[in-house]
């Protein structure tokens, strides 16, 4: 049976799948499967997946199911244009005001109330709403958006709002990367089949090196169907990072040790990594 691969359906991860798709014949070893990140998160739990992109905060709740593939996550090194908090006062006087927070990512949702409290020094009321912003304002002083969402905010912004981007903010705090999301692999499917994983790795650094070798071609590919045009797209390519290296590993301790202080998360877990 060919690997079964996740794949989110949001244009932070169009770079690696477009690469697959053009560089090569390695779709023909895997069966790609494309949903949001909270359900390939629950579908890789219930055995529905072997190899998939999860939110970080959801692989820490569940690492001992888990090992991670080497060199392949979602992050930034400061900015990243997608995840976004947009408020109609500043940060720093949202203390007992309402705070929406899009449904779409936990690990969005967890890093949003970490900066809050850590940063900005402020607590909140959070409500969880689907990812529309001016719905969001009606009923909140404050919005977290990410992915599609958050990009067309970023880039037409809002008349009179205070837009944040987190990635930034995380880095300006912490100086470390931020991970958003990894690329899972079910523990058991590694330890049964170590080579197929190695395919999957090979595939998805192959789609990696096409990608950087063709940015300009994605964004006029991604442009296509969006009323902005290929130099936004190109200028959020050039902000993902696609790397899970060390510094990268230590932003996600630090992300998931501020989890742990504002009890979102029970203990940081050992970050365990397939062939290390």
């Amino acid at each position: 049976m060919r690997p079964r691969v996740g794949h989110i359906q949001f244009l932070n991860c169009l770079p690696l799948y477009y690469g697959l798709v053009k560089s090569g014949d390695h779709l023909l070893e895997m069966e790609l499967v494309k949903a949001a990140p909270r359900e390939l998160a629950q579908r890789i739990l219930s055995g529905e997946l072997d190899v998939a992109p999860i939110p970080s905060i959801e692989y820490a709740r569940h690492a001992d199911e888990f090992v991670l593939l080497p060199d392949i996550a979602i992050s930034s090194d400061g900015e990243v244009q997608s995840i976004l908090l947009a408020s109609t006062v500043p940060a720093t006087e949202l203390d007992g005001r309402t705070v929406a927070l899009t449904d779409t990512s936990r690990t969005s949702q967890v890093l949003a109330r970490v900066l809050l409290q850590k940063r900005w020094g402020v607590h909140p009321r959070y409500v969880e709403m689907p990812p529309d912003l001016p719905a969001m304002l009606r009923e909140a002083d404050a919005a977290l958006l990410i992915g599609d969402e958050a990009l067309r905010a970023y880039w037409e912004q809002p008349a009179g709002m205070h837009i944040y981007d987190l990635g930034s903010e995380w880095t300006a705090w912490t100086g470390l990367p931020m991970v958003y999301a990894v690329w899972a692999v079910r523990r058991g499917f590694a330890e049964a089949r170590p080579d197929a994983v190695r395919a999957v790795i090979d595939a998805l650094n192959g789609s990696l090196a096409y990608c950087r070798a063709h940015l300009d071609d994605i964004s006029e590919y991604a442009a296509r169907w969006e009323q902005f045009g290929p130099d936004r797209f190109r200028s959020y390519f050039d902000a993902l990072q696609f790397r899970f290296g060390p510094r990268f590993r230590e932003g996600l301790a630090r992300y998931l040790a501020e989890a742990v202080s504002i009890r979102e998360l029970a203990a940081v877990p050992d970050i365990e990594v397939f062939g290390e």
